[in-house]
């Protein structure tokens, strides 16, 4: 079978079953506006796909997402019937088609089958936007911005065999004539690689250049995303910060993230006096930390991934906030490390955190419950011990690559097959 993957920065969600899929004996390319010099990867051939041109300046701000899906689209829909004249007919289509790029690949190929990455569909209630009262819609058209937004998901709905989500409320969201298409299979999680460590040990540097040597003996208190930003509740956590330093004299806070933004706007410069969303939450709380306290708290910023699950394996208690929004494979990996999650009461996470036995809910912008939480669970190592050992059943049982989430993959892959 010949299976085309699309992403644009491929791998993506699709690192493990892309190559299971060459495991098996099928052709897979991948088409990806990712710049490398890679020919293969894990077996699968990269075709690059490149846009000619931007978005228009000062188009008008409704249409400008779905114009540079189009642009995406258009620079993907060349490169395929390149590849259609080079011989290329896929079988099966499987792409994340959040940023529109396989809009018109039906138009190339009408007799393959076509998968689609359900990850999130846009609502002006009852999801993210307007979830933060500290962060008002201020234009009263971001429904009418919304439902544009959404564009992109309607025409592939027109075109798609089938959806695949990874979890089910991230499917809810979708509407009802296209969500009886989606299986909800999540990506997978290594548990046998991500698994606990007692000997685990990490050196970082203290700010006077000293080594400072981490092991299971220490309190390390971890807090991840990809980009430091309130989207993931970073303000939150940090408002607890001088609560929580004062209770635990010997924690040590790890704060894994860039400075970038992933989801949301970006801050106000002149409004907040910085640009990004790590400083403004740390400039608001640092006059209540003393000096002492402060050099406790360490970012590190974006970490090969070797020391990212050292850090996870290092965790006494793990913190994961998030508005109602994709779930990010952090929490996971953490749980499958045996850490103990204190999480915000917030979708997906219901999923997953199950209060008081596969962790611990608290309110999303409530710091001083989130300060207290974490002390009291610190203070009981045999419910640091419990919590930490449910989470990673939790997770080998539901979301273990091998033998729950890849096998389901494949199924759903060969499933397009035969879908009429």
């Amino acid at each position: 079978m010949k299976i085309l993957f699309i992403h644009q920065n491929f791998p993506g969600q699709f690192k493990f079953l892309a190559p299971a899929l060459v495991q098996q004996g099928h052709e897979v390319v991948a088409m990806t506006l990712q710049k490398t010099s890679d020919q293969a990867l894990h077996g699968v051939r990269l075709i690059p796909y490149n846009t000619n041109r931007g978005s228009t300046p000062n188009v008008h701000p409704w249409v400008s997402d779905f114009e540079t899906k189009t642009i995406r689209a258009e620079a993907c829909f060349r490169a395929a019937l390149k590849m259609k004249e080079e011989g290329f007919q896929p079988d099966v289509i499987v792409a994340h088609h959040g940023w529109g790029e396989s809009l018109f690949l039906k138009e190339v190929w009408p007799q393959a089958k076509l998968g689609i990455y359900c990850e999130f569909f846009y609502h002006r209630h009852n999801a993210d936007v307007g979830f933060d009262p500290e962060f008002p819609v201020a234009d009263e058209g971001e429904a009418c911005k919304l439902k544009l937004k959404n564009l992109n998901n309607l025409l592939h709905f027109q075109i798609a065999d089938a959806g695949i989500s990874p979890t089910h409320w991230q499917a809810s969201t979708f509407p009802e004539s296209f969500r009886h298409k989606i299986s909800v299979i999540h990506d997978g999680i290594d548990t046998d690689a991500i698994a606990p460590n007692p000997s685990v040990q990490l050196t970082l540097k203290k700010s006077n250049g000293e080594d400072l040597i981490l092991s299971k003996e220490s309190e390390v208190i971890t807090f991840v995303n990809r980009n430091l930003e309130p989207y993931r509740g970073y303000h939150t956590f940090m408002r607890a910060l001088p609560k929580l330093l004062g209770m635990r004299p010997n924690a040590r806070i790890l704060i894994v993230g860039n400075d970038d933004v992933s989801y949301g706007s970006r801050p106000n410069a002149k409004l907040f006096g910085a640009d990004s969303w790590r400083e403004i939450y740390a400039n608001e709380v640092r006059p209540h930390i003393s000096e002492e306290d402060w050099q406790r708290v360490h970012f590190v910023g974006h970490l090969h991934y070797k020391h990212f699950m050292q850090i996870l394996q290092l965790s006494k208690v793990h913190v994961y906030l998030t508005y109602p929004f994709v779930l990010s494979w952090s929490l996971l990996e953490a749980m499958s490390a045996g850490c103990a999650i204190v999480a915000s009461k917030t979708q997906p996470l219901l999923e997953a955190i199950k209060h008081n036995e596969t962790g611990l809910l608290i309110d999303f912008f409530d710091p001083s419950s989130l300060a207290e939480t974490v002390h009291q669970l610190l203070e009981s190592p045999t419910e640091l011990v419990r919590l930490g050992e449910n989470a990673r059943l939790f997770a080998q049982k539901n979301y273990d690559l091998k033998k729950v989430s890849l096998p389901k993959q494949i199924d759903w892959v060969n499933s397009l097959v035969i879908s009429s």
